[in-house]
């Protein structure tokens, strides 16, 4: 098996991180994702999340398929760097990529366009962001030769927060100022 990074990706992240920390999480929305089979893109690098991940939930829809590429061959997977066949966590995908953990989403069995996929997924055993050079992918999790798929939708990392950006902790706080004059 072979796995490979897919270029060119672009998420937007949206952070809870007005809400409590018992209900933080983080969304990565995607429009016409495409991957072939085996093909991953990494969607949160290493030291840009913190907390401990216990579980994702996913909402997307099968544009395009290839190769008989099913709605939940879209995988999420849990891995340190570099990407390979043993990682820590599969969710989604037919192919097994020899992950410790390896779950299946509760709908999306079909290659029919429209499809969708949806539910949510608890660990058995939570995944520490703190584990070095971790790292969360997003791609195709048929490998059979041939097999390509494309998926609008979005993907909640359940339990983890995103890391602020160097200089928006000094923006936080000069809003944190400016409220409270005016109240």
């Amino acid at each position: 098996m072979k796995c490979s990074l897919l270029g060119g990706f672009a998420v937007a992240i949206l952070s809870s991180a007005a809400s409590s920390a018992a209900s933080a999480d983080v969304v990565i929305s995607f429009t016409n994702f495409s991957a072939n089979g085996f093909q991953f893109a990494q969607l949160a690098a290493p030291g840009s999340l913190t907390g401990t991940l216990t579980g994702v939930s996913i909402n997307a829809v099968l544009n395009a398929s290839v190769g008989f590429t099913y709605a939940d061959d879209l995988c999420v997977y849990v891995d340190v760097l570099p990407l390979s066949t043993s990682g820590m966590v599969q969710i989604g995908g037919y192919s097994d990529l020899g992950a410790a953990q390896r779950y299946f989403w509760p709908s999306g069995g079909s290659d029919a366009v429209g499809t969708a996929v949806t539910g949510d997924v608890t660990f058995i055993t939570p995944v520490s962001i703190s584990t070095p050079n971790l790292a969360i992918w997003l791609g195709n999790g048929y490998g059979a030769a041939g097999t390509s798929g494309n998926w609008t939708g979005s993907v909640t990392l359940i339990g983890v927060n995103q890391v602020p950006a160097p200089g928006a902790l000094a923006l936080l706080a000069v809003a944190g100022l400016i409220k409270r004059r005016r109240r």
